[in-house]
């Protein structure tokens, strides 16, 4: 490198860092880094997975049996929820009969009998066989999309005779509007039959995409989530799930929100969980547990009065999770949030700091109200369960292929 030019780079770095952040300055700084280490970004070997280009023979009857499933999947990661949420399924189709199979479409070179024990270990040991790439896919009667690029893999995997979509959020609002978002929502108009997490997103796409959709419900852990004794009841204490790098999450909003809380209650002690925040300036003090292993959950959420969940896409399973641990949610009224919370079981306000902040001061200024609340939420926690959810995932997958899944399990653990 030029060493006369750090100085003009250094200027560069620190203004994008006042523009955008520390962290996504960090992200640019690694990336211009890889550029020059690797050259030029060979944009058409990038994004070559959105092209069509068949993989595998043409599906004839009789090349895979009406209970086989094919889940197309990102490459695993250790805590990740959309990944917890496919693997819960798998196990259930599995119990019920369905012979499951995982193909990982973006790490080639990994070794499948690694994956597969890495599942195990980090959620819960599957059946299903793992396969890397597409082009190692066995033929299956029914074949899953699971994430936005997985659906380009999907179109392009011949050997099957039905494709489905299982969709958990709107990815197109992930990106800003350009190349990747068009990517993402050109996979709806695919022609693959959608089933998707709550009805909000059955509507969109069915509406908008003319896909058809089948909604299903989530559930919680019973096992796990559920009331625990507090250790200081007289502290209030707020919690928020706090992901700068999830920008559906609204951490700035939510941080306005909460130093408004801070300075109208003094007193309230503040729970920031979800990502390391020592980069961030904030104007009031606060435990940062960081990203906190599944098992600890419960009891962080049950020392909790009141806990702040902001969502500007569809909802995840955290809400769910706190109402099961009979701690009242706040959110924004929005119909991503209103498919599952309502005013009977949550509370919801205008993404605005003074409705936000004003309903958390009344939640912990008013022990009745949050006790009608905290009813609510078990109420509505309480009448979901995802081993039924499981049993219409596989109604649904049976319908498709025509027939009931063979050898059916006697019971579904839940």
């Amino acid at each position: 490198m030029n060493l006369a030019r750090i100085p003009r780079l250094l200027k560069a770095a620190n203004r994008y860092r006042t523009q955008h952040g520390l962290i996504p300055m960090c992200r640019h700084a690694v990336k211009a880094m890889r550029r020059q280490a690797l050259g030029p970004s060979d944009i058409v070997r990038q994004f070559s997975f959105v092209l069509e280009t068949p993989v595998g023979k043409p599906f004839v009857t009789g090349d895979a049996a009406p209970n086989t499933v094919n889940w197309f999947i990102p490459a695993v990661g250790r805590g990740s929820g959309g990944h917890l949420n496919i693997f819960r399924f798998v196990r259930y189709l599995e119990q019920l009969g369905f012979e499951c199979r995982i193909i990982i479409t973006d790490a080639p070179g990994q070794n499948p009998a690694v994956v597969q024990r890495e599942i195990a270990s980090w959620f819960f040991p599957l059946a299903a066989r793992v396969y890397i790439g597409t082009d190692q896919a066995p033929p299956a009667h029914i074949s899953l999309a699971t994430a936005w690029h997985t659906a380009y893999d999907v179109r392009n995997f011949q050997s099957t005779q039905h494709k489905c979509y299982f969709v958990q959020d709107f990815e197109p609002w992930f990106f800003p509007s350009g190349s990747a978002s068009t990517f993402a929502e050109e996979t709806y108009r695919f022609g693959f039959t959608g089933i998707t997490a709550g009805s909000w997103l059955a509507d969109v796409l069915h509406r908008d995409y003319g896909m058809p959709t089948h909604p299903i419900g989530f559930s919680y852990d019973r096992e796990l989530y559920k009331p625990l004794p507090r250790r200081a009841p007289e502290q209030k204490r707020v919690f928020f799930y706090a992901r700068p790098n999830t920008p559906r999450r609204s951490f700035e909003l939510g941080i306005l929100v909460l130093a408004e809380v801070v300075r109208q209650i003094p007193s309230t002690h503040v729970v920031l969980a979800g990502a390391d925040l020592s980069e961030f300036k904030i104007p009031f003090a606060y435990e940062n547990p960081g990203i906190v292993d599944i098992a600890d959950l419960p009891e962080l959420y049950c020392q909790c009065d009141v806990a702040l969940v902001l969502s500007f896409s569809n909802l995840s399973l955290l809400p769910l999770e706190l109402m099961a641990c009979g701690v009242p949610v706040v959110s924004n009224r929005a119909p991503y949030t209103e498919w599952l919370l309502t005013d009977d079981n949550s509370r919801l306000e205008r993404p605005t700091v003074p409705a936000l902040s004003g309903a958390i001061c009344d939640l912990l200024q008013n022990p009745e109200l949050a006790e009608r609340q905290r009813a609510g939420g078990f109420k509505t926690s309480a009448a979901t369960d995802w081993a039924e959810e499981g049993r219409r995932l596989g109604a649904i997958l049976s319908g498709l292929a025509g027939t009931a899944p063979a050898q059916p399990s006697t019971r579904i653990d839940s």
